[in-house]
């Protein structure tokens, strides 16, 4: 009797104990299956994470702060002392008065300490500047630049009626009307004394690309490794395609001869990712031969990058309006990922890309 009570007392051990693995088996299981599921999910959204988002270098997208537009000095007499261009992300250049050129210069947060040498505005470089929802830095104007700015409410200033702005490098021995330069610093502090709105919700002009764009299978796609734009007699602009660097090396020319465009301070070339160059009319308007620019409307030009050209329209609806510039599909352009040229030219000059 005594036997088969402990042989009953071993059979309700053993079942208990069973019972204790089974429920312990379950539990293990559940939790392999629970980690199975949940791990790799885990793990996804941590490989999400880890993934650095690109961004473009040429300027910050999130940024709200205005674009500060400087108009340069391009007579061949201060091409030895220009300063500032390479903090640039965005420059046009257009013809004035005697054959020769003025750039227009867009910065957005950069802290350049010297950048100049600056001149007079003309009345069709208030267009991009107005596109661009641009602060306007001059020094000095012709009459019909003057009236322009006071009757388009343009936020400028006028080195002519605040020189705090901007100081004179007397030790280039230049004369007078070249020797202006500023900075970031003092445009902002000028800025901040007129009270202008210094934030903008507008869009940039140009699209950009974060991944590199290749021009090269496109339709109507010609190689790009020298680009010759003639402005004048007296001047020329021409780029020389570096493919190590991926960029194009800036040169200016007159009669003379061709100048590489070198930064005073730095004494590196100048250079851009991206060239967009179209024609448009121009013609004298007085006695001094300064211009007037038909650049409302639109046309035929090329966008050029990495080495290849294609050819783009442009459209200008009014003063105040963006450029947009397209394939010759319709599709509207991206740029790549760093500063252009914007090259304004003449009708009928002479443009060479090869």
């Amino acid at each position: 009797m005594n036997k088969k009570r402990k042989n009953k007392k071993k059979k309700i051990i053993l079942l208990v104990l069973f019972l204790i693995i089974l429920v312990i088996g379950i539990i293990l299981g559940s939790m392999f299956i629970f980690n199975h599921e949940e791990n790799p999910k885990k793990q996804k959204e941590e490989t999400i994470k880890e993934e650095p988002v690109k961004k473009l270098n040429i300027i910050d997208e999130d940024s709200n702060s205005r674009n500060i537009a400087v108009m340069y000095n391009n007579i061949s007499t201060v091409w030895d002392y220009q300063s500032g261009l390479q903090d640039a992300y965005l420059v046009y250049e257009i013809i004035v008065e005697g054959g020769y050129t003025r750039l227009m210069a867009i910065f957005k947060d950069t802290d350049t300490t010297r950048i100049g040498s600056v001149r007079s505005a003309r009345p069709y470089f208030l267009d991009y500047a107005l596109e661009n929802d641009a602060l306007y830095i001059h020094f000095g104007a012709s009459s019909q630049a003057e009236k322009d700015i006071k009757d388009l409410g343009i936020n400028n200033v006028n080195g002519m009626y605040y020189d705090k702005a901007f100081w004179r490098d007397w030790d280039l021995g230049l004369a007078t009307e070249h020797t202006a330069f500023t900075s970031m610093e003092k445009i902002r502090e000028a800025v901040a004394s007129k009270n202008y709105r210094t934030t903008t919700d507008s869009k940039t002009v140009l699209n950009y690309s974060v991944d590199e764009i290749n021009l090269s299978q496109m339709n109507g796609a010609i190689p790009a490794n020298k680009v010759f734009i003639d402005y004048s007699y007296s001047r020329s602009t021409t780029y020389d395609y570096d493919s190590e660097k991926k960029v194009y090396v800036r040169s200016q020319g007159t009669a003379n001869g061709n100048y590489k465009h070198l930064d005073y301070e730095t004494k590196e070339p100048y250079t851009a990712k991206n060239i967009i160059t179209y024609q448009v009319k121009s013609y004298s308007i007085d006695s001094q031969d300064r211009q007037a620019l038909e650049n409302i409307g639109g046309g035929s030009g090329y966008y050029i990058t990495n080495g290849y050209a294609v050819p783009i329209t442009w459209e200008k609806r009014e003063r105040g309006s963006k450029t947009v510039y397209r394939y010759l599909n319709g599709e509207e352009i991206k740029v790549n990922d760093g500063n252009t040229y914007i090259q304004i030219q003449p009708l009928n000059r002479e443009l060479t890309i090869s």
